[in-house]
């Protein structure tokens, strides 16, 4: 399919063309979460609206918003304090003490031999599963921390450049990364404790910029956030149980918003994703149109209320003090006109013809919006308006995409810290290789993550059984993504690293704390 939409992109295919069949589209229509009518539609949100604003003012009027007030013409939200115990830190630290300390290598081979992700790696040529497993291992972390093959090899014990070069070119692409990405992601959501992290629901993504070298095709020109330097986002999607499930390389210049979709649908994990999480950046009435219409609850952090609008729809009836948040009406004609293809691109979406980006990317592309394009935007305006009014109303929801968010930037954290060969730089020209990196990366953290869940939770165990009370509520606010324990330079010894997987590595200080 990748080199069906390259190839669709670079030779200027119509729209339609990206779509499914006219004959297969009305069966793929009805897995929508919408009416097949325009006007029920229509009808079903205009009226959700108007009992939405009544609900809202009179709250605002009796000031029973939590958080909120009306100033004048101005929405006022207080911003949420914290809830972090202070015997969730104390916990973090006595299980950072408790959990073994090894080496990348020895990690990725015991998070091998536990989930099969290596196995996933399959030849180009027949399908077949990698023989050399310490080979598919040690080539994916010269991507995951932007060594290289060559400074791989040569600081490597057990492996050499012809094997990893082989290995790279024969087993390692898009495909195989995802699936085994997807087996140590679904691993992941088995193990005890992530379930207490969330139930793999709910998701966040975020955009993080890595320097280039050079210019190259994927690096963006001047960007106002990371100055004149060259270079790319990776940007990735992580589940509320830190399984980092999807990531892809884009133009630290270009709006995250279109690929905010292409992680949601077909990311080849057994997740069940319903509420996404993202920052600013990440929201345009396109995005708010499509998740609404394939069943996802779309919910970005909201910073700039003050230059938003409700939208008004005809025949709706605003109370008065709210007329100075509303914005221009929702164009109902737009939205009847081009209701048919927006269910038609939605499916298509949905079905996997096409990637997200790429779809919106052509619309916006285009230099007079199309029928698609207007009547999409409208939909996403009435879902933002609606969305609005939920996220002023709640402040749990408020906290919950707080704390989506902030699982991210840890995730980021480490990720930095993975990434730290040539100054964090990357020097590949070519996406193909800079996908490579972003998936070496996130295959990595992936692993990580696994083996630090595990051995958090027999550290969890431990303490139990020595008699502290360790309630799942304060376990809810530990991560799995500390790597002070975890050696991640230096010499890697492949083959002493394979030898001794087959066992659970004792805790450590467990003589020391029991003394205590």
């Amino acid at each position: 399919m990748a080199e069906t939409l390259k190839q669709k992109v670079c030779d200027g295919s119509r729209f339609d063309t990206y779509l499914l069949p006219p004959a297969s589209a009305p069966s793929a229509i009805a897995t929508l979460k919408a009416p097949d009518d325009a006007d029920a539609y229509l009808a079903e949100r205009s009226q959700l609206l108007e009992w939405r604003l009544k609900r809202f003012a009179r709250a605002l009027s009796k000031n029973a918003v939590p958080g909120v007030s009306l100033r004048g013409e101005e929405l006022h939200v207080t911003p949420l304090r914290a809830l972090t115990p202070p015997e969730a830190d104390r916990l973090d630290r006595d299980l950072d003490l408790l959990v073994p300390n090894i080496r990348i290598t020895e990690l990725l081979n015991e998070v091998a031999q536990a989930t099969g992700f290596a196995h996933r790696f399959t030849d180009l040529r027949d399908g077949r599963p990698a023989d050399d497993v310490t080979a598919v291992l040690a080539a994916v972390l010269a991507d995951a921390t932007n060594l290289g093959i060559e400074r791989m090899a040569d600081a490597s014990q057990g492996v050499t450049k012809a094997q990893l070069t082989w290995v790279h070119s024969w087993y390692l692409r898009e495909e195989t990364y995802k699936a085994a990405l997807g087996a140590i992601v679904d691993a992941h959501q088995r193990l005890p404790l992530a379930a207490l992290w969330g139930d793999g629901s709910t998701s966040s993504s975020d955009g993080q910029f890595f320097r280039t070298g050079r210019r190259s095709a994927g690096a963006g020109e001047v960007n106002a956030k990371y100055g004149s330097d060259p270079g790319v986002k990776f940007y990735t999607h992580l589940s509320d149980q830190y399984g980092p499930f999807h990531t892809k390389v884009i133009s630290a210049t270009t709006s995250e918003a279109p690929h905010v979709l292409d992680g949601l649908l077909h990311h080849g994990t057994g997740l069940s994703i319903h509420e996404h999480y993202t920052d600013t950046g990440g929201a345009t009435d396109h995005v708010f149109g499509l998740c609404h219409l394939l069943g996802f609850r779309f919910v970005p952090r909201l910073r700039d209320l003050k230059d938003r609008r409700l939208a008004t729809m005809a025949g709706l009836e605003v109370p008065s003090s709210l007329q100075p948040l509303m914005g221009r009406p929702i164009r109902a004609d737009v939205v009847r006109q081009g209701w048919d293809e927006v269910l038609h691109l939605a499916a298509s979406l949905k079905a996997g013809t096409v990637a997200p980006s790429v779809m919106l990317k052509k619309l916006s592309a285009y230099k007079r919006q199309n029928r698609v394009d207007l009547a999409l935007q409208e939909i996403g305006r009435i879902e933002r308006s609606l969305f609005t009014l939920d996220w002023l109303e709640s402040p749990d929801l408020r906290r919950r995409c707080h704390v989506g968010l902030n699982k991210g930037e840890a995730r980021n954290a480490l990720a930095q810290a993975i990434f730290a060969h040539k100054q964090g730089r990357i020097t590949d020209r070519t996406f193909e290789n800079q996908s490579y990196r972003a998936s070496g990366l996130n295959l990595v953290i992936a692993a990580i993550v696994y083996w630090n869940t595990l051995y958090m939770g027999r550290a969890v165990e431990h303490l139990r059984s020595q008699g502290r009370i360790v309630s799942d509520e304060l376990l809810t606010h530990v991560a799995p993504l500390g790597w002070r324990h975890i050696s991640l330079t230096g010499d890697y010894l492949w083959q002493q690293a394979a030898s001794g997987v087959g066992q659970h590595r004792p805790l450590r200080n467990v003589r020391h704390r029991n003394a205590a």
